[in-house]
């Protein structure tokens, strides 16, 4: 027989609380927990249970709230959190599910549509995650070196896994002079070669201690191949192939894809969902990024699929965004602010900016641009999923 699961409501106003404990007294295998003054007295008696449900009721000092539930998210793996609010926005929404918040319910309750989403949550807690459906790919593209394409993909993963805290992965496909593992100052013991090799004997476990975990993250790394031989056997059907098997463990890939235009890194672009086309503001560059995105179109991607994100931006630059813009007859996605020391110092000491100097413009604008990514996924999905509430 199933333990009595816990359930700690936080919330402000006692009418919300007496109704969620009236609702909940008809299930028998739900006990509520007694109300917990300080949050972090509320944080250890969560992290005592076996497994826990954690109502939040956003109507009143959300910012603090969305921040603890984030921490408990976190930090303790078997405990679901629902997320409740008499003001739901789309903005709220996002928030509160980019925090850790599994499940949305406007204020004041129906019923039916509580007693539905609390039994989803017990039983999410008893069953097998389920495959992920929706991995999404992001390939940082430039034909041309010096760009600061690596920096980018290896920034930008970092902090796709920090807010989402969902598996990320992070893909090295320059197969003949990568440098991922020297921007992360990683050793791994194994890289893309060997996992092509394995593909027919890989499953999540064997997968996930294949590509080596950055630090304590949800950021995972899969290597170049350090031979110049081994990188020549890899196909471009390898790389669909591969491409299959990571989309059912990973939320999202972050591909440094190659400065070429060669069969192999087709085969990527053409998988991925969105492209970053890097360039800076000169015109060699921008006349390059005019060149690749003329081979964009030949190749049938759609304009929104690519998309050109600015590098070392300066404010006073001789060449300014509308130039840009005009040069390139397409808007800026996202422009990356110029910051040589910051930026000189992560790479030579293998650490990403956010570490460095997290209150740099360089890694807000990191910060920045992973935030626009998952809130522009986030609303598209959230959508759909809420659109009775946000009517």
């Amino acid at each position: 027989m199933q333990n009595k699961v816990p359930i700690i409501i936080l919330s402000d106003n006692k009418q919300t609380r007496s109704v969620l404990e009236l609702y909940l007294s008809a299930f028998e295998y739900f006990e509520v927990a007694d109300e917990f003054p300080e949050y972090l007295e509320l944080f250890d008696n969560i992290s005592s249970c076996d497994k826990s449900i954690l109502i939040v009721d956003l109507s009143y000092d959300a910012d603090t709230k969305l921040a603890f539930i984030s921490d408990v998210t976190q930090n303790i793996r078997n405990c679901r959190v629902l997320a409740v609010s008499d003001n739901p926005s789309v903005d709220l929404i996002v928030r509160a599910i980019r925090s850790g918040a599994k499940e949305f319910l406007p204020l004041p309750l129906i019923k039916t549509e509580f007693v539905e989403t609390i039994i989803k949550l017990n039983e999410s807690l008893y069953s097998v995650p389920k495959k992920n459906t929706r991995c999404k790919i992001i390939s940082v593209f430039s034909n041309k070196g010096g760009i600061g394409k690596t920096s980018i993909a290896s920034n930008l993963a970092l902090e796709l896994a920090k807010i989402t805290k969902e598996n990320v992965a992070l893909l090295d496909l320059n197969f003949q002079l990568g440098d991922i593992t020297t921007f992360m100052d990683l050793k791994p013991s194994f890289n893309i070669s060997y996992m092509l090799e394995n593909l027919d004997k890989m499953n999540d476990d064997f997968l996930l201690s294949t590509m080596e975990k950055y630090r304590q993250t949800n950021l995972y790394v899969l290597a170049d191949p350090p031979f110049f031989k081994q990188a020549a056997d890899i196909l471009p059907e390898h790389i669909t192939k591969l491409f299959s098997m990571l989309k059912k463990t990973f939320s999202y890939i972050v591909v440094d894809a190659e400065s070429s235009f060669d069969a192999k890194n087709i085969a990527a672009l053409t998988e991925s969902d969105l492209i970053f086309l890097v360039t800076v503001a000169n015109l060699p560059a921008l006349r390059n990024a005019q060149r690749c995105l003329e081979l964009f179109e030949r190749l049938g991607f759609d304009c929104n699929k690519t998309q050109i994100l600015l590098n070392r931006y300066m404010e006073n630059d001789e060449v300014s965004i509308d130039d840009v813009e005009n040069v390139m007859g397409r808007k800026i996605y996202w422009k990356i602010p110029n910051n040589y020391f910051t930026m000189m110092s992560s790479i030579n000491k293998g650490i990403p900016v956010s570490d460095i100097n997290p209150d740099s413009n360089v890694a807000k604008s990191y910060r920045g641009l992973a935030l626009h990514l998952t809130d522009s996924i986030y609303r598209d999905s959230l959508a759909k999923k809420y659109e009775n509430i946000l009517k």
